[in-house]
């Protein structure tokens, strides 16, 4: 806060009781209010002040913001809860679409979006962008507040953001909590949605959250949403691959990485145990049952074979074992349909796991 404006607050009190003539409301060229700048330095008893004297509590300024906008883009819950005390509006769209849920949630501020949810913020609402609190709280990699959200609406409104939907494929603006999070990098966000239901190959237009991560570089996503079970082979609109966006777009210091790691899962063959195998002596070992199927990444010389046991709960485990406890069903060298049979093993494996455990993923 500047001097003047701390002269002036200290003054307020004063201020406000020494004439019935002073307009509380008054805005200046920008639309600002007394109110606006309270809220903006969060400023407690000024704010009580002001709707004690009559203080329009959803005065709007020239970008459409109220005054509650500015207390939840601060974060302080102190302010956030007075104002809403007076009943301002917590679902009123600024020029942008943005609610206050959408600033508190795109800033991490846990706390007031907890708040506002409380009095029952619309987590469905989109901005001008077409993007949800829940899709700023991804895009920008808040954690706790995407965490937040999910478990505590994770039977209704939030859920239905995660679910498949027409307009995802409407036009190139349009995007999902996924596909942000991994265009940003934001591995741990990822796993938290996947880990509350949301399919890892939703599509837009540009193509699944792998295509995103390929196009803007972030390894560590493409490596995590691989070892996941992603479709690899998966073409966007465009019919391109996510191996085809490296090799055309991708510039960056991982391109030669993301290279092999696409290549390598798009150039696996797929095996089953013929036996048990655990090696406890050995870190880097891939252990398995018998029956079990193994995506047989590296076939080499000396017989110690490396590959990755994919899991329903999109994890999965990696490791070496013996050639001579897996039998191929693949030719090596040639992939076949093997992401269309990954997919078909992930459903199963859902469907199976949904069938014997019907309580939500938190």
């Amino acid at each position: 806060m500047y001097s003047s404006e701390l002269i002036f607050f200290s003054f307020f009190p004063e201020l406000l009781g020494s004439t019935k003539r002073l307009n509380v409301n008054a805005q200046d060229c920008d639309g600002i209010s007394s109110l606006h700048q309270a809220a903006l330095m969060c400023n407690v008893p000024i704010i009580q002040l002001l709707l004690d004297a009559g203080a329009q509590v959803d005065i709007k300024d020239n970008k459409g913001m109220r005054p509650l906008h500015y207390a939840a883009w601060q974060g302080k819950p102190e302010p956030v809860a007075l104002l809403l005390q007076y009943n301002a509006s917590v679902n009123e769209q600024a020029n942008k679409g943005e609610t206050p849920l959408h600033l508190a949630c795109q800033h991490g501020h846990v706390l007031v979006t907890n708040l506002l949810l409380k009095y029952h913020s619309n987590v469905l609402i989109r901005n001008k962008d077409h993007k949800s609190p829940l899709d700023l709280a991804c895009e920008f990699g808040r954690y706790e507040v995407v965490k937040m959200l999910l478990q505590q609406h994770s039977n209704t409104r939030c859920r239905s953001l995660l679910t498949e939907n027409p307009q995802d494929t409407a036009d190139n603006d349009r995007t999902t909590c996924l596909h942000l999070a991994a265009r940003n990098g934001h591995v741990d966000v990822i796993r938290l949605l996947l880990n509350a239901g949301i399919d890892i190959n939703r599509s837009t237009l540009r193509g699944t959250a792998l295509h995103e991560a390929a196009m803007h570089g972030k390894l560590d996503v493409v490596r995590m949403l691989i070892e996941s079970g992603v479709d690899v082979n998966k073409p966007n609109s465009y019919d391109q691959t996510a191996l085809d966006i490296v090799r055309s777009f991708t510039t960056c210091h991982a391109e030669k990485e993301m290279k092999h790691l696409l290549k390598e899962i798009i150039n696996a063959v797929q095996g089953r145990a013929i036996r048990d195998f655990d090696d406890p002596t050995d870190p880097h070992a891939l252990s398995f049952k018998e029956g079990q199927q193994v995506t047989v990444l590296e076939q080499r010389a000396d017989g110690r074979w490396r590959g990755i046991i994919f899991h329903p709960n999109y994890t999965s485990s990696s490791g070496y074992f013996p050639a001579s406890a897996i039998q191929l069903l693949d030719r090596p060298g040639v992939n076949g349909s093997l992401v269309s049979r990954l997919g078909q093993l992930f459903l199963s494996l859902t469907a199976s796991v949904q069938q014997s455990d019907v309580k939500p993923t938190d």
